[in-house]
């Protein structure tokens, strides 16, 4: 494993390769559709990020890179859960305990049976594209049939998607209650610790965790798609960050590339 990783970084890539073996029996590593982007080749790893300065006072995201189109892999988790989330809105209830049973190891733990579940009862990439089209996302489209991991999303449409769960300064209308950003927020806040690599890199020592990735093998070239998006606390400011990348030749390589993405384009 490279010695340049973070140590959390290092601790996390053994855990998280069982994670991807999940990914493979449940068919989300398959190829992706024929309109998605193609598979770069070894040795060509690509990362794109976005940067939101909260208490800037801006509302378009800095981005750094080509924003093109990535698989989201496990980050779809946290679109996933919007959309459960407006659902139980608009039936004015709060989520079922089998809701949160589900949504709680969803985000916290990636798990996978828990997103199969919820997955479906969204209504798979219908249901997610109904949800987007409130949460002002404008580039994301769902993976085909159950395979929500080959969603196909932009950084910038991440930002969007952070936007609707972490901007409270009100200054418009938001689709997601008050109570139901909260909820997001705190599955966000605790995630597994193997799993709070990624974005936090970007952030100063000892700021609080917030964030949710993911990490896919491709089954036709073994290249890693790994992604990260949160909140980080840079120079005193709250920033939404999204890094997406692909083609990475290991997950460990994916990690740090990530990282340094994050770093670089929150200086």
């Amino acid at each position: 494993m490279p010695s340049h990783l973070s140590p959390t970084a290092r601790a996390a890539a053994g855990t998280l390769l069982a994670s991807a073996a999940l990914l493979l029996s449940a068919g989300l590593a398959h190829p992706a559709p024929a309109a998605a982007a193609p598979v770069p080749a070894p040795g060509a790893a690509h990362a794109t990020a976005a940067v939101l300065d909260l208490d800037g006072g801006g509302r378009t995201p800095v981005i750094h890179g080509e924003d093109r189109t990535y698989d989201t892999a496990s980050i779809v988790k946290v679109d996933i859960l919007a959309a459960l989330l407006l659902r139980a809105q608009d039936a004015g209830r709060p989520l079922t305990a089998e809701e949160r049973k589900r949504a709680e190891p969803m985000i916290r733990r990636s798990d996978n049976a828990a997103a199969n579940a919820l997955w479906r009862e969204i209504g798979r990439a219908p249901g997610l594209a109904k949800a987007n089209k409130r949460l002002g996302l404008t580039s994301t489209t769902g993976g085909p049939g159950a395979k929500w991991g080959l969603t196909r999303t932009t950084a910038g449409d991440q930002i969007r998607l952070l936007r609707a769960v972490f901007d409270t300064r009100g200054t418009e209308p938001a689709a997601l209650d008050a109570e139901s950003r909260a909820y997001i927020r705190g599955l966000m806040s605790h995630v597994a610790p193997e799993q709070t690599w990624g974005v936090p890199a970007a952030g100063a020592k000892g700021s609080p965790r917030v964030l949710k990735n993911g990490w896919l093998q491709r089954n036709t070239t073994g290249l890693w798609d790994v992604n990260s998006i949160g909140e980080v606390t840079v120079k005193g400011h709250r920033c939404l960050v999204a890094v997406l990348s692909n083609g990475s030749a290991s997950m460990s390589d994916g990690v740090s590339l990530v990282e340094r993405t994050a770093r670089a384009a929150a200086e």
